[in-house]
This record gives structure tokens, C-alpha cells and sequence, in this order.
């Protein structure tokens, strides 16, 4: 018996290693082939004014939209109670005030978690005809979101910032997290994972 559960505790461990190996490699990877949309992950906003997580994420849309992926990006996120503005519009405003027309910005303002969001866009997506995206986030953050959009019936790239400020252990231990969250996430199914956790 005590080899049995000492044989799963193995699998369990080697099943997350390789789960944290394949969260660091895919948040190292710039996709550069066309898509039909750039969707970019929200991030805290100040009143308007984007977090440096948020900013860098805004930078690398910046770069793709100027390199011609993609003719419309996606801006998501809610907003916090009490906040005068949602992420999505932050973001927005920051992408207009660099040279993206309006007209080329598509909205899903009212997620709360990566979940919601990317079920929105899923949404926007079939409403607009999109069927391809390429999604901006922070390094750690990529290989969850690529498998949540796929889940909703996306193809799916990814496109890391290389510029956010979460470095160093902190960047680690969101690795680590999101190893686990991928983990279970490939087990249950994400929209499991986030019923179960809220």
C-alpha cells in the first residue's frame, strides 16, 4: 500500500514538473503568423491609467498590431467596485492614444478572472467571425489562457510581454501556480476549475 501511494505521489510530482516545464516554455514564445484577432489579458488600472503589468501587456499588442498580425484586437476586463473604469477601456484608451483606431478595438469588459474574460471573447469572437486569436499576457500567465481559449473552441497562440515587471522569486511563484492551475485544468476541464474554485 505504501508503495502504491508512494508511486502516485510520483506521478503527481513528475505530472506538475512537467506541467511548470511547458508554462515556461510556452512563456517564451512569440507567435508571429496572422491571426484574426489580438485579444490582450487585463491587469489592474489606476483611473484610468494602466498598472506596469497592464502597459507591458498594452506594448506587446503595440508590436504586433504594427507588425500586421491581426485587423481588430480584443481588450478585456471588468472593473473593481468602486473603480470609474474597466481595464478594457484603460486599455483601449492607452492602444488609441498609440496610434490604434477605435474602430479596430473590440470589447469584453466585464470579466472578473481569466475565465470569464476569455468566455466573453469567445463570444465577441463568434459575433465578429473571428476564429484564430493571438493572446498577450504576462510569460507565466500564457499557457493557461491558450488551453481556457481553446476549451471555448478558439485557435489559440500566444505572445508573451517581455517586458513585465513581475521578475525574479515572484515571477517564479506565479509559475508554479499556474503549473498547478494547468495541471488540474487538463484533469477537470477549466470551466470545472473555476466553478470549484469561484
Amino acid at each position: 500500500m505504501v508503495g502504491v501511494v508512494a508511486c502516485l505521489v510520483l506521478l503527481a510530482f513528475t505530472y506538475l514538473i512537467v506541467s511548470l516545464a511547458q508554462v515556461w516554455w510556452t512563456g517564451r514564445q512569440h507567435y508571429s503568423g496572422r491571426a484574426d484577432a489580438i485579444v490582450v489579458m487585463g491587469a489592474a488600472q489606476y483611473d484610468g491609467r494602466p498598472s506596469p503589468q497592464l502597459q507591458a501587456r498594452l506594448d506587446q499588442v503595440l508590436i504586433l498590431w504594427n507588425e500586421g498580425v491581426a485587423p481588430v484586437i480584443i481588450v478585456t476586463g471588468g472593473n473593481q467596485p468602486g473603480d470609474r473604469f474597466t481595464e478594457a477601456s484603460t486599455s483601449s484608451a492607452y492602444l488609441q492614444d498609440h496610434g490604434v483606431p477605435e474602430s479596430a478595438i473590440l470589447f469584453e469588459d466585464t470579466g472578473r478572472s481569466s475565465w470569464e474574460s476569455l468566455q466573453n471573447v469567445a463570444e465577441v469572437a463568434d459575433q465578429h467571425g473571428i476564429g484564430s486569436v493571438i493572446l498577450v499576457s504576462d510569460p507565466f500567465h500564457s499557457l493557461r489562457i491558450r488551453l481556457m481559449a481553446e476549451e471555448l473552441g478558439l485557435i489559440a497562440h500566444t505572445s508573451s510581454t517581455r517586458t513585465s515587471p513581475v521578475r525574479g522569486f515572484n515571477a517564479f511563484k506565479h509559475h508554479v501556480a499556474e503549473a498547478g492551475g494547468v495541471a488540474l485544468g487538463r484533469v477537470l476541464g477549466f470551466e470545472r476549475v473555476e466553478s470549484l474554485l469561484g
